[in-house]
């Protein structure tokens, strides 16, 4: 009977083990996770290679679009900030005398508004409006964007004036309009 006792005692002990199991273990476990936001590009802008924007005579003034300005911001920056310039050569024909060339300080630029916006922050347009026209003889603010975050672009199609002088002679005439973006 003392067996029966003890091997009864020890079955108890046993059980009373098996369902206390292990001391109560932490429940939760962190993961630090990082992962790495690459920039898509850097900032470019495109520009029409060519525009003829018409013709005139001595004394009035030529004008028309140049076609589509484009700039693209892939820098996926914090802080998305650019501003672009433009900026006119004289135009000439034949040997650039002084009756062949019409000079920059008579080439007039206005960007007008956006024609496209992507992105947050705020697009400024150079010269909204015709009546704000500059004279591009000298780098002048054409667009520009401030505040927002991340990837943008803006796109708008600017108008160039071209006051012909009196005693401008015949011909066709090239100037270079550069636009830059920084």
């Amino acid at each position: 009977m003392r067996r029966k006792l003890l091997a009864a005692g020890l079955a108890g002990i046993a059980a009373a083990v098996a369902l206390a199991g292990p001391a109560a273990a932490d429940t939760t476990g962190d993961t630090i996770v990082t992962l790495t936001v690459n920039a898509a590009g850097g900032l470019s802008i495109t520009v029409p290679a060519t525009a003829n924007i018409g013709n005139g005579v001595e004394g009035t003034t030529v004008s028309g679009q140049l076609g589509p300005v484009t700039v693209l911001d892939q820098r996926g920056s914090l802080t998305p900030n650019w501003t672009t310039t433009a900026v006119s050569t004289d135009f000439v024909t034949g040997g650039g005398s002084s009756g062949e060339t019409i000079p920059a300080s008579n080439v007039l630029y206005w960007s007008g508004p956006a024609t496209g916006t992507a992105g947050t922050g705020t697009f400024t347009p150079g010269q909204p409006t015709a009546a704000q026209a500059v004279v591009i003889d000298t780098p002048k603010v054409a667009f520009s964007k401030t505040g927002g975050t991340g990837n943008n672009f803006a796109s708008w199609n600017p108008t160039l004036l071209v006051n012909i002088p009196d005693g401008t002679v015949e011909g066709v005439y090239t100037g270079t309009v550069t636009h830059s973006v920084v």
